[in-house]
């Protein structure tokens, strides 16, 4: 049985691991140098924990337009339609919900354990609040209203970190932002074998499961991982724009292939937030997915 002798890095950014891996070992450090320019791209224009970031600028706009860079034009546009093929389940105005859920740093910095705080059930504004001019780049917040890109981001950076590197390399690369997973160029022989944990840390075990994608993109959604505690409560950032609360349906983890990892991530965090009905609409956009419940069965 022959064996791919793959090139691997592991590194650390925009709050989470980072995995780069290409089928020529020679390529690594070039891959790896393109996959670094993009995130910090990234992370100077999206991240809400900075307080130089363009989004973080973006916010203290309250309700005055900005003109926003090509960069992050692609990130506003691909949270928009998000919230639009999602039916409103994937929102970017959840900034201010998840804030006050206790999630108002990095997520390293967020202490695992504190005092009550008090949650209030009120339906964010809404994505439509949101005025985005694409061609012009015209962006205009209402006040009050805080956009957080987190549940498109990351993704959209592992679309865009892979496809930098393919261009740098010309051969097969994998990208893993924290799980959210795309690759370019040619896969493996085997295809790329990917496995389908809950936490993107755990190590890879011969027990676990595991998938094969020669294209497109892997992603997973979970309410077990990035979670803290409130005077006994348990929380997490995946907020019901319903409720302005984390919600409580019946998944815990939900992991879905698409044509990009961006849409994968999409559709993962839409099927959390979603609960039941999930299911039919996955289907409806054929989507292939696996589903865990609270109680640990999964559904595929």
């Amino acid at each position: 049985m022959s064996v791919t002798l793959l090139g691997i890095a592991d590194d650390q950014a925009l709050g989470g691991s980072v995995r780069v891996i290409v089928t020529r070992p020679e390529d690594l450090l070039t891959a790896k140098s393109a996959v670094d320019q993009v995130l910090r791209a990234i992370d100077l224009a999206a991240s809400r924990f900075r307080d130089d970031s363009e989004v973080t600028r973006l916010n203290a706009m309250q309700g005055r337009e900005m003109r926003v860079s090509p960069l992050l034009a692609k990130l506003l546009a691909s949270a928009l339609r998000g919230a639009l093929i999602s039916g409103g389940a994937v929102d970017p105005t959840v900034g201010s919900a998840v804030k006050l859920a206790g999630y108002d740093t990095d997520f390293v910095q967020v202490p695992p354990d504190g005092s009550p705080i008090t949650l209030t059930v009120s339906r964010i504004p809404g994505w439509q609040a949101i005025r985005f001019d694409e061609a012009s780049r015209i962006v205009r917040v209402p006040a009050g209203v805080e956009v957080d890109l987190g549940a498109t981001a990351k993704a959209l950076a592992s679309d865009l970190a892979a496809a930098a590197a393919f261009e740098a390399i010309g051969s097969g690369v994998l990208v893993s932002l924290g799980g959210d997973i795309a690759v370019a160029g040619s896969p493996p022989p085997e295809g790329w074998l990917i496995q389908t944990s809950e936490d993107s840390g755990t190590p890879i075990t011969p027990g676990e499961e595991t998938i094969s994608i020669r294209s497109g993109g892997i992603a997973t959604s979970s309410t077990t991982i990035r979670k803290w505690t409130r005077g006994g409560v348990v929380l997490h950032h995946i907020i019901d724009p319903a409720t302005g609360l984390p919600t409580n349906g019946p998944w815990r983890t939900a992991t879905v292939v698409a044509a990009t990892c961006v849409d994968a991530n999409i559709a993962s965090t839409a099927a959390i937030v979603m609960g039941a009905k999930a299911v039919a609409w996955l289907e409806s956009n054929r989507l292939p997915a696996r589903l865990v419940d609270r109680e640990g069965p999964v559904h595929r």
